[in-house]
């Protein structure tokens, strides 16, 4: 389903099922992946890579060089950047850096996320929270710089670990290890 006011230009790719809302602009090159949602009013740059199942909310940019895994969530009005040091008047496109959101990762409304960083599988960035620096799998982020506040599991629920560090998802009860300040799902 593609709105009749969305621009999709030859030369995107739009996976089968993909849903683009009102108002969206998808540039030649860009890639969706399969059941991939963008809200009203997304941009999708040239070289930006959208895997598939990602739902993107309303008025998000995801620009050159940056890459959703399948399955990211990203809240409505959420910030990507590709350069560090913008400058109006010098140009610096030979300086983007590549930001990486791993699998099933969520971000938050209103989240920033700074050019050059790796967001792991899983993790949860809390609305309005700026990302500085990589985040691990599972890891929660909240503030401004971001910190990290605790983990979840694939579903999204904090996990509270025991002193032989296992954890059980309230929701879902898989089970997860925090070993070395990484945690990994058993099975």
């Amino acid at each position: 389903m593609i709105h009749p006011t969305a621009v999709v230009e030859p030369g995107a790719v739009v996976g089968d099922g993909c849903r683009i809302w009102c108002f969206c602009h998808v540039r030649a090159g860009a890639v969706l992946g399969q059941g991939t949602s963008l809200g009203m009013g997304c941009y999708v740059a040239p070289s930006a890579r959208i895997g598939a199942g990602c739902r993107v909310q309303n008025h998000v940019s995801v620009f050159d060089g940056v890459v959703l895994e399948d399955e990211v969530f990203v809240g409505p009005s959420a910030v990507f950047t590709n350069v560090i040091h913008p400058r109006a008047f010098v140009s610096r496109k030979h300086e983007y850096r590549e930001t990486r959101v791993r699998r099933g990762s969520s971000i938050g409304a209103n989240a920033t996320i700074v050019a050059g960083v790796t967001i792991g599988a899983y993790a949860l960035i809390g609305a309005g929270a700026v990302v500085t620096r990589d985040v691990p799998e599972f890891a929660l982020m909240l503030g401004t710089p971001a910190r990290q506040a605790g983990w979840v599991s694939k579903l999204g629920r904090r996990l509270e670990f025991d002193a032989a560090g296992r954890a059980t998802c309230p929701e879902a009860s898989d089970e997860y290890v925090l070993d070395g300040g990484r945690v990994r799902a058993l099975r």
